[in-house]
């Protein structure tokens, strides 16, 4: 561990208060700027999106070898296997945001500002479940396993629903916060720009956009229990946690228009990330048991990142295979998709 480490709390982190500060300030300069571009509603040109995509993907890199560079080699892997395994989560979360998009109907000029209040609202509760992940690896000496049942369950239920051909869904009428909602205010049938709310015979409704923020809003609390304790298995410092948490999800509005079509050819997604969350979940529960028996070996980060890697390799390509002679965004491709 490099000596410009910094400890608190009994948690040993490269996080000092002034990187800590310089860093949120710069995700809340880049949200501010993503909300200055979308300010204007406007369908988003492939250009674009792979312009933002590629500045998002190597703003993180340059970031990983700075770390890399000032902290050591051991830091950089884990920084860049947290990356990883939050990208790939955060790719399932872009389909049930397609399939969010998709139920409420959401005009195409409208979809990236949704997608950035997701985001703006994931980056929030990413931190407090951050928070909340380092207290209790501080506080509780079976947190790590409490973390490895979370992921191996998760695991389980996606293997579980891509074995049974369970296909992912939105139900807007069935959905609690969009329930909630409509029993304290009325709604509104048609989107007005990007107003959440309107005036109508001088009562105060919801547009269809503040029922969608909600509904992704909701979405994103899932999300958070199954990304956090992931990255936790990678590294226990809470300032590479949010780190990986923070560019992951920083350019998921433009790798959407990216991956929008191809999206739904990734059928495979689900056995992908059912592996590495229950591989993840078994390296903290050997973590776990290490330390109350030292002959219980524990799995190197180094291991951790070429099985990532390759898993998300190999499902990409029997994705691809599996799909190769249907149209992609056709509904055959994502009625397929498990």
């Amino acid at each position: 561990m490099s000596e410009m480490s910094y400890v608190a709390a009994g948690l040993q982190s490269i996080g000092t208060p002034s990187l800590w500060a310089i860093t949120i300030a710069g995700v809340i300069a880049l949200l501010v700027l993503d909300f200055v571009v979308t300010r204007r509603p406007h369908e988003v040109s492939l250009k674009e999106a792979l312009g933002w995509s590629a500045f998002y993907i190597a703003l993180p890199l340059a970031f990983g070898a700075w770390v890399w560079s000032q902290y050591g080699r051991r830091e950089g892997i884990d920084y860049l296997a947290g990356y990883l395994v939050e990208k790939s989560l955060s790719v399932d979360n872009l389909f049930v945001f397609m399939l969010l998009l998709a139920a409420f109907a959401v005009p195409s000029v409208l979809a990236q500002r949704v997608l950035l209040f997701g985001i703006a609202g994931a980056l929030v509760l990413r931190g407090i479940f951050i928070a909340l992940g380092a207290a209790a690896l501080q506080t509780l000496d079976f947190a790590f396993l409490i973390f490895a049942l979370i992921l191996l369950f998760t695991a389980a239920k996606l293997l579980r629903d891509a074995f049974t051909g369970h296909e992912q869904s939105v139900d807007i009428a069935n959905m609690r916060s969009v329930r909630l909602l409509r029993r304290f205010m009325p709604v509104v049938n048609e989107y007005h720009g990007t107003k959440m709310t309107v005036r109508v015979d001088g009562r105060r409704a919801l547009t269809p956009l503040a029922l969608v923020v909600v509904a992704v809003l909701a979405t994103d609390v899932v999300f958070a229990v199954d990304s956090v304790p992931a990255v936790y298995g990678i590294t226990e410092d809470p300032y590479l946690v949010f780190a990986t948490n923070a560019f992951a999800l920083l350019g998921l509005r433009a790798l959407y228009f990216v991956l929008h079509a191809a999206l739904s050819r990734l059928v495979h997604l689900s056995y992908g990330l059912a592996i590495i969350l229950a591989f993840i979940g078994v390296k903290l529960g050997l973590h776990w048991a290490h330390g109350i028996w030292e002959s219980v070996p524990i799995i190197p980060t180094e291991i951790s990142l070429m099985v990532i890697v390759a898993v998300l390799i190999i499902v990409t390509i029997t994705s691809l295979r599996a799909t190769r002679n249907v149209v992609p965004g056709s509904k055959e491709v994502v009625t397929e998709r498990r």
